[in-house]
């Protein structure tokens, strides 16, 4: 852990605290996953060579899906690929609204150099990228006006395959160029806003361009196209989409359920077609999504193709499949896990050799099992919960001299700290103790 920087080592430990997964430095909590990061690593180089992938993750709740999305977002953008992450949600992000999809996509695409939303400095970048390649076959450096025509060549050049489906959005870019060239703030930021899915626009805005409407569901998958050989020229490796909490589509009405289901269809039609080089899509979701009648099975050609076999050991689950799981957590993992917490945290804390003395790896073990213990003794949704006391514990020790955890720190966990699954997982906790009553139907005993 000495090589994380105070900065880093501050964002982990501040979302810990607020009980959320840090958007950075996942590499040095990863417990468990280093069985994934071979295959991984060869399928983000294929994608980067020109190739598609998509990957199905399965997991119950608390098992990691989004620390395991992150981590590997992570991993990714340090090998050159842009980032987008975003949960579907029937309000927020309805999968089967493509337009809606694409445009979460840009307002969290994020690189190793640029925060959300990063469009403007990879359009930016892209057409600094096209004034080099002119400039490098010969055009004079100073003849602003052959740079600008050898531009705007190469742009239709690179953009021919895009402008088929989406001719609006090499449109766009072409008038954004201009709106930067004369100085048109306005016109500029409008442009952005438009090639970014935004709704609304003004008139005016598209009027000068030569463009009409707002982005649709079709449209929005030539504007995607569009997004990737940007990056693509831009000497990014691609761009690695997540789409997390895909088991949502389950609780939505039927109707827009079979919709959800079809546009993922079409995503994965359009990946294996070869239309998206350089995309690697992830979706997680739980077993019941994948599983259940109420999830994938629903369109049996969606759920063929992502058809695995886990009935065998899962020390031996083919990470190459297009469908992995995660285990979750054992004690020993959660252990490991909070071990490294404190190591983090430790390297950063005022008092230093007090938090590695006073919250040694002894104490790091039974807070872990006291933490399960309170949730119905269910481990695999413990860690968000016992990485959140974990960290209270190391505040108070590393800000409070007579300050003893052993003594002086008694555990409770409110309920309003709960999430739905850990409430109920503690709520099943609690009928199953002894005296309490019963889990379930099959726990009654009968005198007969």
């Amino acid at each position: 852990m000495s090589g994380l920087s105070a900065r880093r080592r501050r964002d982990v430990v501040d979302a810990l605290r607020r009980g959320t997964v840090p958007q950075r430095g996942l590499d040095v909590m990863a417990v468990g996953l280093d069985r994934f990061e071979t295959a991984l690593d060869g399928e983000l180089e294929a994608v980067a060579g020109g190739s598609a992938q998509l990957k199905a993750v399965r997991g119950e709740y608390g098992s990691g899906k989004t620390f395991f999305a992150r981590w590997f977002a992570e991993r990714a953008k340090k090998v050159g690929f842009a980032v987008a992450e975003i949960q579907i949600s029937e309000t927020e992000t309805p999968l089967h609204r493509l337009e809606t999809v694409y445009r979460r996509i840009v307002e969290n695409l994020t690189t190793a150099e640029a925060a959300p939303s990063a469009l403007r400095e990879v359009i930016d970048g892209w057409f600094h990228v096209l004034e080099q390649d002119v400039i490098a076959a010969g055009v004079d450096r100073a003849d602003v006006v052959a740079v600008r025509a050898g531009v705007e060549g190469l742009l239709e050049k690179r953009l021919a395959g895009v402008s088929k489906s989406a001719p609006a959005f090499a449109a766009a870019l072409r008038a954004y160029r201009g709106a930067v060239q004369a100085g048109d703030v306005a016109q500029a930021d409008g442009l952005i806003a438009w090639l970014g899915g935004q709704p609304n626009v003004a008139a005016a805005v598209r009027r000068a361009a030569g463009i009409r409407g707002d982005l649709d569901h079709f449209g929005a998958l030539g504007f995607l196209q569009g997004l990737l050989a940007v990056l693509r020229d831009s000497d990014y490796a691609g761009m690695v989409v997540v789409l997390d909490e895909v088991e949502t589509l389950q609780r939505v009405r039927s109707d827009v359920r079979e919709k959800s289901l079809n546009a993922l269809r079409q995503l994965m039609d359009e990946i294996d077609s070869g239309r998206f080089p350089g995309l690697y899509l992830v979706i997680t979701g739980t077993p019941a999504f994948y599983d259940g009648q109420q999830g994938m099975r629903r369109l049996p050609p969606l759920a063929q193709r992502l058809a695995t076999d886990f009935t065998g050991d899962p020390r031996f689950d083919n990470p190459r499949a297009p469908q992995i799981r995660l285990m979750g957590f054992t004690q020993e993992r959660l252990v490991e896990l909070g071990v490294r917490v404190r190591d983090i945290y430790a390297g950063g804390a005022v008092a230093e050799g007090r938090v590695r003395d006073l919250v040694d790896d002894a104490y790091v073990a039974d807070l872990a099992a006291a933490v399960a213990g309170e949730l119905g003794g269910k481990v695999g949704v413990a860690p968000r919960m016992f990485l959140r006391k974990l960290v209270d514990v190391m505040d108070r020790v590393d800000q409070f001299p007579d300050f003893h955890p052993r003594r002086d720190y008694a555990l409770t966990v409110d309920e309003a700290e709960l999430r739905d699954t850990e409430r109920e997982a503690r709520a099943l906790g609690e009928i199953r103790r002894p005296g309490r009553g019963v889990g379930n139907v099959d726990d009654v005993e009968l005198d007969v």
